[in-house]
């Protein structure tokens, strides 16, 4: 209020002043001094009693010379002394452009001009695993550093420029409503992802916009495409179907407390005139897991703003409501997250639930038994186990040798032995996550003296809430009620190890090993990575004998895990030696990002055809139900 009233002009003041072509020029008579009028050059000379005024005050003497341009002062000399001050409130500061990494003139995106401007489901479903598999790698090598700086930069922000300065993306031009390729109920777990497949452009803000042509030839009407509900802001979510969404501005650096007004204009200027023409919005939920660092963004669909107001925040300052109403006959995706959550909570009992947990507490985190379907009460009977016993053919020639490290094995040390076996690189990232497929992990095991150590992961158990259900036409199938990131661990196949020729026929629970499994490409790539000189890892499984796996008497939840020909999880052989044994294991990872309530499949594999058949053709035993768009008619 003090700095205000300075700076008040009286208006009611009336001064006495005349145009200048209505006063008449005075001139100094020689017996004034000194003159009350001088005409000298900005620099000088100056006559006696006259000194100069900023910004032409110099410590350096100057030469006046008519013919000279460089003595101009430019119009930014004339600034206030204080150059350091703030910008006034209404300014705009000058953003910093971070300087461009050098293009890899080599790599090809093998995106073309027309995809990049509009995708489709497996375009969007490219991008994204490119992204995640950069992003890994890049944390992989964050990892290594920080285990001797202690200094870990941001992969996910890194991974998300590079696929954006190589092309990388899709959907690139903004459009209201649906985004090609982009389904309800697809989660998130970087702001990245979204902007790379066109959901949501920006990588910071909460809502999105593009600018309409109006009727006038120079008017633009600015119409909002995406919110995105991080909850920063106080959001009040909970209805599923209707969501009061709290306007951007007028926070601080850390987003935790409004500080000033929010103003009515580009966002939330947006949202208004979507209001006012009932255009939809995209909206994507943020939801916090159990880790707090841990953000999850869900896409909820289609939403229209049905109404907004003014009022004061909880900080005492004016704040903007809108209130969005989603659009009817959508397929559920917050309701869903929000009906999980209940269960876990207990507030709802869950609809078909025969068992609360099926594994009698061997599994860390119950494992739900539910038919939704018909009246059967569960499977046949089986000895639930999470090991994997073996024959006398797993015993190790040499005694088994663990590492040395004292309390855990660290990203890029060299010394350890695990992660020399391992090619040098920590096959895993901080939180767990596998990097890249190839022939064989290598864990530590149980023997080695790092006992909190992170190269463990498969033996630590089942991390996530895992459900067996009835499915409609495929037996009984396995999914989670918590999200799974790409690249997580899901469990393990246990059962009984057997040689190829100890298998027994028409045992639907066994695991071949030795079957022919779709190639897929999975891993980080090179040129896109600037590791163009660097050895590329076989993502084929190696291992040191033919194994399968039989789950039909003692098993785990994998056993209930349907064959699909586009599957969302896949197998990866890793192995670790104990007291003179090979523990060999097959364990399962998620392809991609999986939502909740999404049944986990992987690929079955077709038997080899020299056993199936006289031909070479690939001809599965049983006929396939998946209901793939690339489904080849069978499996097994």
């Amino acid at each position: 209020m003090e700095e205000s009233s300075r700076s008040y002009t009286n208006k009611t003041r009336v001064y006495d002043i005349k145009p200048l072509r209505t006063l008449k020029p005075v001139f100094p008579s020689g017996n004034q001094a000194p003159p009350p009028f001088v005409c000298s050059p900005p620099f000088g000379p100056f006559p006696p009693g006259f000194s100069p005024f900023h910004p032409f005050t110099s410590s350096q003497p100057h030469t006046h010379n008519n013919s000279n341009p460089s003595s101009v002062t430019p119009l930014r000399s004339f600034r206030s002394p204080n150059s350091d001050a703030e910008p006034p409130e209404c300014s705009t500061p000058k953003r910093k452009i971070p300087k461009k990494r050098p293009d890899n003139v080599n790599f090809e995106s093998h995106i073309t001009t027309s995809e990049r401007e509009n995708g489709n489901r497996k375009l969007v479903t490219s991008v994204l695993t490119r992204y995640e598999a950069l992003r890994r790698r890049f944390s992989q090598l964050e990892d290594a550093r920080e285990a001797v700086s202690g200094i870990n930069k941001r992969a996910d922000l890194k991974a998300g420029s590079t696929c954006m300065s190589r092309g990388v993306r899709t959907n690139t031009k903004k459009r209201l409503g649906i985004v090609p390729g982009v389904e309800i109920g697809d989660i998130f777990f970087f702001r990245f992802e979204m902007c790379l497949v066109g959901l949501h452009s920006p990588s910071m803000a909460g809502i999105d916009y593009l600018l309409l042509k109006g009727e006038a030839q120079e008017e633009s009407i600015t119409i909002a495409t995406s919110i995105v509900s991080s909850g920063y802001y106080d959001n009040e979510e909970g209805d599923p179907d209707v969501l009061v969404y709290t306007g951007q501005g007028g926070g601080n650096a850390d987003k935790e407390k409004q500080t000033s007004d929010q103003k009515l204009e580009r966002g939330n200027l947006a949202l208004e005139k979507s209001l006012v023409r009932n255009s939809p919005v995209r909206v994507i939920r943020g939801l916090k897991e159990a880790s707090p660092s841990v953000k999850i963004y869900l896409y909820d669909g289609l939403y229209e703003v049905k109404e907004s107001w003014a009022e004061k925040g909880k900080f005492g300052h004016n704040t903007f409501k809108y209130k969005l109403a989603r659009a009817p006959g959508q397929p559920p995706a917050f309701a869903t997250w929000i009906g999980i959550q209940k269960w876990k909570g207990g507030l709802t009992s869950r609809e078909g639930l025969i068992l609360a947990d099926l594994s009698s507490g061997v599994e860390s985190i119950g494992v739900s038994l539910v038919n939704e379907v018909d009246d059967e009460n569960g499977p046949g009977y089986f000895t639930y186990s999470t090991k994997v016993t073996y024959s006398e053919s797993f015993k190790l020639t040499q005694p088994s040798i663990g590492c040395d490290c004292i309390s855990s094995c660290k990203p890029g040390s060299l010394n350890c032995r695990c992660v020399r076996r391992n090619g040098g690189d920590y096959p895993y990232c901080g939180n767990g996550v596998l990097v890249s497929r190839k022939g064989m992990v290598y864990e530590c095991s149980p023997s080695c003296p790092c006992l909190v150590c992170k190269l463990k992961v498969t033996q630590m158990g089942v991390k996530v809430k895992l459900e067996v259900f009835k499915t409609v036409d495929r037996g009984w199938g396995l999914r989670s009620w918590d999200p799974i990131r790409a690249g997580s661990f899901i469990c393990i196949y246990a059962g009984e190890a057997k040689e190829k020729e100890q298998s027994m026929e028409n045992d639907d629970y066994a695991f071949d090993t030795t079957r022919v499994y779709t190639a897929f490409k999975w891993n980080y790539e090179r040129g896109l990575a600037d590791e163009v000189d660097s050895e590329e890892v076989c993502e084929e499984p190696e291992l040191p004998l033919a194994l399968v796996i039989s789950g039909k008497d003692v098993g785990n939840v994998a056993r209930f895990m349907n064959h699909s020909c586009s599957p969302n999880v896949f197998w990866q052989p890793v192995s670790y030696e104990d007291n003179g044994q090979l523990f060999l294991h097959v364990a399962f990872f998620a392809v991609s990002h999986i939502p909740p309530m999404t049944e986990l499949t992987y690929d079955y594999g077709v038997t080899r055809p020299s056993e199936a058949h006289n031909d070479n053709t690939l001809h599965g035993m049983k006929k396939c139900f998946c209901g793939s768009e690339y489904c080849r008619g069978s499996f097994g």
